[in-house]
């Protein structure tokens, strides 16, 4: 669950003033969205080495945090869109900077989203296999009394789990 609008306005005020006065109100803006996609962009760069590595536990526990990030994130990219050309005109040195940040953010969210993606189709995978397994039923290959078929198949013994992985 992301943080609520009165959250993310206390942890980010600059993103919630009605218009931006000065300078120095423009330049706390640019830098309070440089910092929130910092903090975003190592909580994603950990979450995907930790993905990468296999340790899925330890990089489902980050996710209450992305997803706060993610919604003062959100919140700022929505009041800078509004306030570009104030931003620009007062903070031109920042925005610029905020500019040059956000292009070498993206390109490290769709790594994220790629190996998110990557672990979510091999998971799939895995649990389909073991419902086949699971489901599967073994036809007799041998015949019976009198030199029959039994007439009915057996469901699988069961399911072996491989730990050391």
């Amino acid at each position: 669950m992301s943080l609520s609008n009165k959250s993310i306005a206390e942890r980010a005020p600059e993103f919630y003033n009605a218009h931006i006065a000065d300078a120095r109100a423009a330049e706390a803006v640019c830098a309070r969205l440089a910092t929130a996609m910092t903090e975003l962009l190592r909580t994603i760069e950990q979450e995907t080495e930790l993905v990468r590595s296999g340790k899925l536990q330890e990089a489902g526990e980050l996710q209450p945090l992305k997803a706060d990030l993610i919604s003062i994130y959100m919140r700022g990219m929505t009041f800078v869109r509004d306030h570009a050309v104030t931003l620009g005109n007062l903070a031109p040195e920042a925005s610029a900077q905020l500019k040059r940040q956000h292009g070498e953010f993206q390109p490290i969210l769709r790594i994220n989203l790629a190996v998110l993606a990557t672990a979510r189709e091999v998971a799939d995978g895995l649990l389909r296999k073991v419902a086949e397994g699971a489901a599967a039923t073994t036809n007799p290959t041998t015949y019976g009394a009198g030199g029959t078929a039994p007439q009915t198949p057996k469901p699988m013994g069961g399911i072996a789990v491989n730990r050391s992985l």
